[in-house]
């Protein structure tokens, strides 16, 4: 408990100074929202031509990297559990490679959230019989229609039929036994969404983070839908608080990373955060933000800051309001 409130303390400090002092809240309008096929142009996703690749973690657990967000496999005597599902059109490839590997349909379904590169292929797995589940919060984000402001480009994410949603949700906390271990579902609070999972496969001493952890950039906060910085730093450090130092961890996007790489992802998120506080606390604006260079260190490695900055900015001011 004493770590989480010292973790909060930002949130709490920045909620009091906003509404004591008037902090700023700008930043550049939203732009009009694409459909599915433009969105999958904007980020160079190609589903038709795109390949199922395979990074096997133990013989019974895998992790497919395809067009989306990652996918965690387990295979075992109670058949296939997986975590995320990408798109509708990759449903057939993905099934092929599970095939390669020993398995067959897909049982269960764990969606970390409701972001379209993770759960659309809900759209087809539902429909087929598959077990669907997420945190509560994720289903009732997928019964409405909601637009996605990634800054660069916005998404309107269309409400998901009823085939397609989660038949089973949680809170706080589930658990599985499945395929000979414990698998554990773990929500801390608003991160990346508010509707955020992480899956501990216990035996295969690995977990998926999701978006909560982002290994190929820096991580996008859905601040226009409740996300916040904060959030995903609490979020982060208490998955590392739950696993071991030879722990394998699994990102939302990027290669497979281990203990040291999310404790580095941690302390990044929380010396950017601490340097963005204490400008917003002086009143700064976006624009501010931006030209203090709070980034400059690992820019080189991260890449493109714009739509990070814009969206943790948008979080820590606590006017979520996309404009």
């Amino acid at each position: 408990m004493k770590k989480n409130a010292l973790v909060s303390l930002p949130l709490l400090l920045t909620t009091l100074l906003s509404s004591s002092f008037g902090l700023s809240h700008d930043g550049a309008k939203k732009v009009e929202p694409m459909d599915s096929e433009g969105i999958l142009k904007a980020f160079s996703w190609d589903v038709d031509s795109a390949e199922i690749k395979t990074q096997t973690i133990n013989e019974n657990f895998h992790v497919l990297f395809g067009v989306g967000g990652n996918i965690a496999v387990s295979i075992g005597s109670n058949g296939v559990l997986i975590v995320d599902d990408q798109f509708p059109k990759l449903i057939p490839k993905i099934e092929s490679a599970i095939k390669k590997m020993g398995g067959g349909k897909v049982d269960f379904a764990i969606n970390t959230h409701w972001h379209f590169d993770h759960a659309d292929g809900n759209l087809a797995l539902g429909p087929a019989g598959t077990w669907l589940v997420s945190h509560s919060n994720s289903r009732k984000m997928m019964l409405d229609d909601h637009v996605i402001n990634l800054v660069a480009v916005s998404y309107d994410q269309k409400a998901y039929p009823k085939e397609a949603l989660p038949i089973i949700t949680f809170d706080d906390r589930m658990q599985f036994h499945f395929n000979d271990e414990q698998v554990d579902l773990l929500h801390v609070g608003p991160a990346h969404t508010t509707g955020d999972t992480a899956i501990f496969f216990r035996g295969n001493n690995a977990v998926h983070l999701g978006d909560v952890y982002n290994n190929s950039g820096y991580p996008f906060i859905d601040a226009g839908n409740g996300g916040t910085l904060d959030g995903v730093i609490e979020f982060c450090s208490a998955v590392l608080s739950e696993i071991k130092e030879d722990t394998v961890v699994i990102p939302g996007h990027g290669p497979v990373s281990d203990y040291d790489g999310l404790k580095n992802y941690i302390e990044m998120l929380s010396t950017i955060r601490d340097r963005m506080m204490s400008l917003i606390q002086k009143g700064a604006t976006l624009n501010d933000v931006y030209a203090a260079k709070v980034t400059a260190d690992w820019d080189k490695k991260m890449g493109d800051n714009s739509g990070f900055i814009n969206r943790s900015y948008m979080s820590l001011t606590h006017r979520v309001v996309d404009r």
